[in-house]
């Protein structure tokens, strides 16, 4: 089973730019109007260009998207081999580091959103990554 990720946004061609200059994904194709395709990660990352406001499931359904921060249980973590250089990019597009980096047992963590309020991780592994916290 293949997975593609949405991510709605309320500018397209800034979009487009913050995950590429800034996560380092690479733009696979416009499908549409509003709608283009990153490669680059493991799944491909689809961009949907979305009204601030508009409802995700119909016009009578009360929930309405929101660009202003936001953390869903459901977010992106992104493997780095640089995390100082992968948070500097980000930043320098966009981004917001929310706190400073974390040192884990398994590496190293930042927490970031990125310029639509979807909260997303940069992780940098170290020694063994996450079976550093196995038991030997």
């Amino acid at each position: 089973m293949d997975i593609r990720i949405c991510i709605d946004v309320s500018d397209l061609d800034a979009a487009i730019a913050f995950y590429t200059q800034g996560i380092g994904l690479r733009l696979g194709r416009r499908l549409q109007k509003g709608w283009a395709e990153l490669l680059g990660a493991t799944s491909p990352i689809d961009l949907l260009c979305e009204e601030d406001g508009s409802s995700p499931l119909g016009a009578d359904h009360p929930q309405r998207r929101s660009f202003a921060r936001h953390w869903t249980p459901v977010h992106l973590d992104f493997a780095v081999d640089d995390l100082d250089a992968a948070v500097a990019r980000a930043v320098a597009q966009g981004a917001k580091l929310e706190r400073p980096i974390q040192e884990r047992k398994w590496g190293r963590m930042a927490n970031l959103a990125d310029p639509w309020g979807h909260g997303f991780d940069f992780l940098q592994f170290a020694g063994r990554g996450y079976d550093e916290i196995l038991s030997p």
